[in-house]
């Protein structure tokens, strides 16, 4: 018995002994430490491809072609797009001059040279009672267009459906073509010269839901296809003037949250009026509703009463940053370091503070820049900006491939552009970001992700 106890005393101090020392030498694992990046969100005004306060120039039949010097003044004033109105009354009986297809194709290459885009619009009277044209003539005008459309495809942000009756408005017509049948036929024959990726606007919610019968607004399941549905958005002409915004509308509510639904995927935008029965468009109505409808663009020449209103209250600069989309980064993490040709993680959060999202395709890179040699090699990602909509925050999470670029020390960049090839060279197409000291005048311009990878 009493060498079993020594036994078990001997035993017990071991295991005693085992469990201090384990204790003493355990390892404290280290802190994780949480890479994330966070961004300060800008309230800068700067300009930004298809959004915002916009021109509106207007032109007759073979008249004065648009001034280089006027248009290169506009990005001062962070204008980005202007409305280039052409006005065909010389041509309601016959072929659109070769004089004038030659006026449209210089104002549109003008208008490329200035970094602007241009929303069109064609018509043949400018006052109510003036002939617009028949359907056989306008249909042989937009043939006669379908090459320039397609040559300026890059530079065209939207068409307005135009056409029909005084300012191409789609009433008052002298031929009899202010009739659901009739802007059917007009509508998709102007669908079918298009390039599919130019969206059009009708003058209202109604003329888009006759044409098509139906009522329901456009979803992501059509969204950015080539169903005519999907090609359509609005444009009001007398904007927050009150009431049925001069028969803009018949069911106010119902036609309203209609558009607010449709323009979360097809463009809307015009100018105001003078307002109607003493409705007064101050700073919260024009707030509210832009927000409702979703407004990407608004005429800064019309109606000037409004605009002077917004200015002396203090609400124009606050419409001219979030008229449109307003993307900026939220917060991003990357590894610090990767193997190379290896993968590089990427999760980027971006929030669109603006009324609108982008109707219009861009393509989105991570830029590495060789803090040593200047290099840049750009990561193409599958990220659709466009699917960021209003108030709502996209997480883009992707582990592109770092194929083809060699070990060093890199900053990071996202470099939004124009999809259309010979734009993305251009600082003025590419998108920028609303955030603090992020934004770089290089390489067609890029947004700073204020991060440094190692590739080894």
């Amino acid at each position: 018995m009493k060498k079993k106890n020594w036994y078990r005393i001997f035993f017990s101090g071991v295991v005693l002994c085992c469990l201090l020392s384990c204790k003493k030498s355990k390892t404290t694992p280290p802190p994780v430490v949480d890479n994330t990046i966070t961004y300060d969100i800008s309230a800068a005004i700067f300009p930004n491809p298809e959004r915002g306060f916009m021109h509106n120039m207007d032109v007759h039949s073979e008249g004065t072609p648009l001034s280089t010097t006027l248009l290169a003044s506009m990005r001062a004033q962070n204008v980005s797009m202007v409305l280039r109105f052409f006005y065909l009354e010389a041509f309601k009986d016959k072929a659109i001059s070769a004089v004038e297809l030659g006026l449209i194709q210089g104002d549109l290459d003008k208008i490329r040279v200035a970094g602007l885009k241009a929303i069109l619009r064609f018509a043949y009277t400018d006052s109510i009672g003036g002939a617009d044209a028949p359907y056989a003539i306008i249909a042989q005008h937009i043939d006669q267009l379908k090459p320039i459309f397609e040559a300026n495809k890059d530079v065209i942000a939207f068409v307005q459906a135009g056409f029909i009756g005084a300012w191409g408005e789609w009433h008052s017509s002298t031929n009899g073509l202010a009739t659901a049948d009739n802007e059917r036929q007009v509508l998709n024959k102007l669908l079918s010269v298009l390039p599919q990726d130019i969206m059009v606007q009708v003058r209202t919610p109604t003329a888009k839901q006759q044409i098509f019968n139906s009522n329901l607004p456009v979803t992501a399941d059509i969204a950015y296809t080539s169903e005519g549905r999907a090609r359509v958005g609005h444009h009001n002409d007398c904007f927050l003037t009150g009431g049925t915004n001069y028969g803009t509308y018949t069911n106010v509510t119902a036609e309203k949250q209609y558009i607010s639904d449709d323009a979360l995927y097809v463009p809307t935008g015009g100018e105001t009026c003078p307002p109607e029965n003493g409705y007064d468009p101050t700073c919260n109505e024009g707030r509210n509703e832009m927000k409702l409808l979703r407004w990407t663009y608004l005429n800064l020449d019309w109606y000037p009463a409004t605009i002077n209103e917004w200015k002396n209250s203090g609400c124009f600069d606050e419409f001219h940053t979030y008229l449109g989309y307003r993307l900026a980064l939220v917060s991003a993490k990357f590894p610090d370091q990767v193997t190379a040709n290896g993968t590089l993680a990427v999760a980027i959060s971006i929030i669109n503070k603006g009324y609108a999202p982008l109707y219009n395709k861009k393509n989105t890179y991570l830029v590495l820049k060789d803090k040593t040699s200047g290099t840049l090699y750009e990561v193409a990602l599958a990220a659709d900006l466009r699917t960021c909509k209003p108030a709502a925050t996209l997480a883009v999470s992707e582990t592109p491939a770092l194929t083809g670029i060699p070990a060093g020390t890199y900053d990071m960049y996202l470099r939004i552009s124009d999809n259309a090839a010979n734009l993305k060279p251009r600082i003025e197409y590419a998108v920028r970001l609303a955030n603090t000291d992020t934004w770089v005048e290089e390489n067609g311009g890029m947004n700073n992700l204020k991060h440094q990878l190692i590739i080894k």
